[in-house]
This record gives structure tokens, C-alpha cells and sequence, in this order.
């Protein structure tokens, strides 16, 4: 398997930010809290952006729903690249 990175300080892959997204990760923030990707020099946070797109986010549309825990929420750890 080919292995794409987004952030090189972490050695964060677009497959691990794809895996936080499908977890409920909707911003670069989120995803920086669950992998640190995006926290030291910022060169990748807009293609965190461009991965995340503009699609539907589960945990958005449930606090536009009014469930405002839900954006708080922790994110569950995914192991990081070797």
C-alpha cells in the first residue's frame, strides 16, 4: 500500500486523516487533536482541508440539531504510521 503523507512532522497519512474524519473528525482542529497533524509548522493543514471537503459531517448536523455535547466529544486515537 502506498503511503501519502499530509503532515511530514508527525508522519501523518491522508489514509489516518481519512480514518479521524470517518470517526467524526469535521475540522483541521479535530484533526489536530486526535493525530497532531497541522500543530507545528501548519504546511498541512490545507490539504487537511481539501481531505476533509465540504461533505457531511455526522457530528455537525447533530449539534445543528441542538445536541451540544456532541462537537465536544473526544476523538478515539489511531495509531500513527511507523
Amino acid at each position: 500500500m502506498k503511503r501519502v503523507y499530509v503532515c511530514s512532522c508527525f508522519g501523518i497519512t491522508e489514509q489516518q486523516v481519512r480514518e479521524h474524519a470517518d470517526k467524526g473528525a469535521c475540522t483541521p482542529r479535530q484533526i489536530a487533536s486526535a493525530c497532531k497533524a497541522g500543530t507545528d509548522c501548519g504546511s498541512c493543514v490545507r490539504r487537511i482541508q481539501a481531505l476533509l471537503g465540504r461533505g457531511a459531517c455526522p457530528r455537525r448536523e447533530l449539534a445543528d440539531q441542538g445536541d451540544p455535547g456532541v462537537l465536544g466529544a473526544e476523538i478515539a486515537e489511531i495509531p500513527q504510521a511507523a
